[in-house]
């Protein structure tokens, strides 16, 4: 026999501390974005700036991602009870997938660039 869940005990806490934790990673891929583009500059010029933009705007979807989610699934704990109303959160976590191959990139054109 399966019984019918209770209601969420803690009201969207754990949330909370999953949307706080994509903020600082958000906060981390842009610093570390901004960090490499200005170490390759000098060697890569415009290259350098353009993966470091590039990483820069990942990292505000990334936050935005999460920001979103974390609203949908605050909502949806407080009028539901449950998150049987959220869609998957997919594009924080594709985000932070493509900054962190934009920065191996970076990182490779570092070291195999010219001089």
């Amino acid at each position: 026999m399966s019984t019918v869940p209770g209601p969420v005990p803690d009201g969207g806490l754990q949330a909370e501390r999953t949307a706080l934790a994509w903020r600082r990673t958000a906060l981390a891929m842009a610093v570390a974005a901004v960090g490499a583009g200005r170490l390759a500059a000098p060697v890569l010029g415009a290259l350098a700036l353009a993966l470091a933009g590039a990483g820069l705007l990942q990292a505000v979807a990334a936050g935005a991602g999460a920001r979103r989610r974390h609203r949908e699934v605050r909502a949806s704990l407080l009028t539901r009870g449950d998150l049987s109303g959220v869609p998957g959160g997919g594009l924080p976590v594709a985000a932070l997938a493509a900054a962190g191959v934009l920065t191996g990139l970076l990182a490779l054109a570092f070291v195999l660039g010219p001089g």
